[in-house]
C-alpha cells in the first residue's frame, strides 16, 4: 500500500475491504510521503521492519528485487489525486499490478500514459469506482443488458452532498484542503471527486457511452478556487439523453446519490442510501421492489451479495467486491487460467481514462459559450 497511513480515511476503508474475503494480505507499504509517519504507521499495522517503507520508490524497487513468491503480487494506492500517476507507473514498469483509489491521475494525458503501459505489459489495473460493486447495481445493470426496458431513452443522475457548505478547508481540515486545492486535486473539485462516480455510475448500469456534454460549473462558497456545484446535460452515443447533477454545497445531505434509468418499456431507480433496494417500474403494469439476498436477482447480482436477505449491506460490502473480484482476476492469471466475466467485473484502466476525460471535457465545456462539445477521449 503506498499511502493510507496515520489519519487517512480512505486507507482504512481499502484495508478492510481488501481483507474481508481472506485473500489479500498487507505485506508491505510505504504509508506516507513523510519517512518517519510512513514508518510509525507501518508499525500500528505490524508490517515487519524489513518492509515497512519510508518512500514508494524503495517500497517498489526492493519488492521487485525479492524472490517471486514472497514479492507483493499487486499495490493499491490511496494517496491524494496529485500522486496517483507516479507509483503507479513506475509499479507496472517494475511488473506490478496496480489498485488505485480513483481518479486514475491528475491528466487525461497521464491516464492515457497508463494506459498504455498495461496494454504493453499485460498487467491488471483496478480503479475502485465504488458504486460499480453494489448488488443492487449489478441486477439493473444486467436488467439493462438483457433488455428488460427496451432501447434507453433517459438516464438521470444526481450527488449531492453538503460537507463543503463552509469554508471547511481554511481550518485545517485534512480532507477538504486537499480537495479543494488545484495543485494536488486537479482542475476540478467537485465534478473530479464526485461528479465522476455519478459518470461511471450512468455508464456502467446502462452500458451506454456520453457523447456530448453542455455543463454548468459553480464556485459557490467565495474564494474556492475549485468548483463546488455543478450540472451537466449528457447526450449519450444511442441518442438517449441526460442530466448529470453533483454538489458538495447541499446542506444537509450526506451522500445522496441517486439513478433513474428509463427505456421503452420501463425504468429503474436506485439509491445510495438505501442500497439493498432496486426499484423498477413498468409501463403498463405495476412497479416492483427487488431486494439484495433474494433469489430471483440475476448471477451477477447473486455473486456480488454477501449476506442474507434483509441484513444490510453498504459501501465497505461494495469496495469488498471490486476487491475481490480484482484478487479473484490475479488468482486465475497466476494459475494460468482465464479469469470468468464475474471475476473481471470490476473498473479497470479504460473507466479511468473516460473519468479524467469526464473531468477535462465538463470543465472545457463549463468554460466554453458552445452549448454542446464533443466528449472527447
Amino acid at each position: 500500500m503506498i499511502g493510507g497511513g496515520k489519519n487517512a480515511f480512505i486507507g482504512a476503508v481499502h484495508r478492510i475491504a481488501a481483507n474481508i474475503d481472506g485473500q489479500i494480505e498487507l505485506v508491505c507499504g510505504a504509508l506516507s510521503s513523510d519517512p518517519e509517519t510512513a514508518k510509525e504507521s507501518g508499525k500500528l499495522l505490524f508490517l515487519t521492519e524489513d518492509r515497512n517503507y519510508g518512500s514508494y520508490q524503495e517500497m517498489i524497487e526492493k519488492e521487485s528485487l525479492l524472490p517471486v513468491d514472497t514479492r507483493m503480487h499487486f499495490v493499491t494506492i490511496v494517496t491524494p489525486n496529485f500522486a496517483h500517476y507516479a507509483p503507479a507507473m513506475l509499479a507496472l514498469e517494475h511488473g506490478f499490478h496496480v489498485v488505485i483509489d480513483k481518479p486514475i491521475s491528475l491528466t487525461l494525458a497521464e491516464a492515457r500514459k497508463l494506459e498504455e503501459k498495461v496494454r504493453e505489459t499485460g498487467l491488471t489495473l483496478c480503479l475502485t469506482y465504488t458504486y460499480s460493486g453494489y448488488p443492487m447495481v449489478k441486477q439493473a445493470r444486467q436488467m439493462v443488458k438483457d433488455g428488460a426496458f427496451g432501447e434507453i431513452r433517459k438516464v438521470l443522475v444526481e450527488y449531492p452532498q453538503g460537507w463543503l457548505s463552509l469554508p471547511s478547508e481554511r481550518d485545517g481540515n485534512k480532507q477538504s484542503s486537499w480537495r479543494t486545492d488545484p495543485a494536488r486535486s486537479g482542475i476540478s473539485g467537485c465534478m473530479g471527486d464526485i461528479g465522476t462516480h455519478a459518470a461511471q455510475l450512468a455508464e456502467y448500469i446502462s452500458g451506454l457511452e456520453i457523447a456530448k456534454i453542455c455543463a454548468d460549473l459553480n464556485i459557490v462558497v467565495e474564494g474556492r478556487p475549485l468548483d463546488d456545484d455543478g450540472n451537466v446535460l449528457l447526450k449519450f452515443n444511442n441518442g438517449a439523453n441526460g442530466v448529470l447533477v453533483a454538489s458538495q454545497i447541499a446542506a444537509g445531505e450526506e451522500n445522496a446519490l441517486k439513478i433513474k434509468i428509463y427505456g421503452e418499456k420501463g425504468g429503474l431507480e436506485w439509491h445510495q442510501e438505501e442500497p439493498n433496494t432496486l426499484k423498477v417500474k413498468w409501463l403498463d403494469a405495476p412497479s416492483q421492489i427487488y431486494r439484495t439476498g433474494q433469489g430471483y436477482l440475476s448471477q451477477a447480482a447473486q455473486y456480488n451479495a454477501r449476506t442474507p436477505a434483509g441484513h444490510p449491506e453498504g459501501y465497505l460490502e461494495a469496495f469488498a467486491n471490486i476487491y475481490r473480484n480484482f484478487a479473484s482476476t490475479l488468482q486465475a492469471l497466476l494459475a494460468g487460467e482465464i479469469p470468468t466475466a464475474d471475476m473481471l467485473d470490476f473498473p479497470g484502466v479504460e473507466d479511468g481514462v473516460r473519468g479524467m476525460a469526464f473531468i477535462e471535457n465538463v470543465v472545457a465545456s463549463g468554460q466554453s459559450d458552445q452549448k454542446w462539445l464533443d466528449f472527447k477521449v
